[in-house]
């Protein structure tokens, strides 16, 4: 599928420098995380909420999970609950199913970002497929995604092998 010419276009456009990194194809963000050989704090994943009707992309790191309780309270809402990657694969038209780029603003949408993420020197998301992520410096991205930063997640349980 390639990188989708409204990312890169918005990257050029903000003078963001970018690398592509190239991988084994992967469906979660650990699994990307492991192919990239990078720490799950590093890379920034996106969940997608509705909060009263409305789509909210939430980015934080993949070795966290959105804290919905903390969510609610900076959205000001209680009615908010994480979407099923079919509700929301519209909204991407570009990208492979759940392998958007975290950047709301490029798809018209509210972006809220754990402040967890400020503290790497260097992010890689996704670049809209499931074989590639772009890294690019943290002050970059907070520049232009102009997301709400707050605490909007706790660390994830490991699970039981």
């Amino acid at each position: 599928m390639g990188l989708p010419t409204r990312l890169t276009k918005f990257l050029k456009k903000h003078k963001v420098y970018y690398q592509v990194q190239v991988h084994p194809q992967t469906f979660t963000a650990s699994e990307t995380a492991q192919a990239e050989h990078i720490s799950g704090r590093k890379l920034a994943k996106v969940v997608m909420v509705n909060a009263e009707g409305r789509d909210v992309m939430v980015v934080l790191p993949s070795n966290r999970v959105v804290d919905l309780f903390k969510l609610s309270t900076a959205l000001g809402t209680q009615d908010v609950r994480v979407e099923s990657e079919k509700e929301f694969k519209d909204l991407f038209p570009d990208c492979e199913a759940g392998a958007m780029p975290p950047i709301g603003k490029i798809y018209g949408m509210p972006c809220y970002a754990d402040k967890s993420l400020s503290e790497e020197k260097e992010l890689y998301f996704n670049a809209g497929n499931h074989l590639e992520t772009i890294e690019v410096s943290t002050a970059d991205f907070l520049r232009v995604s102009k997301a709400v930063m707050g605490n909007y997640s706790v660390i994830a349980k490991e699970k039981a092998v």
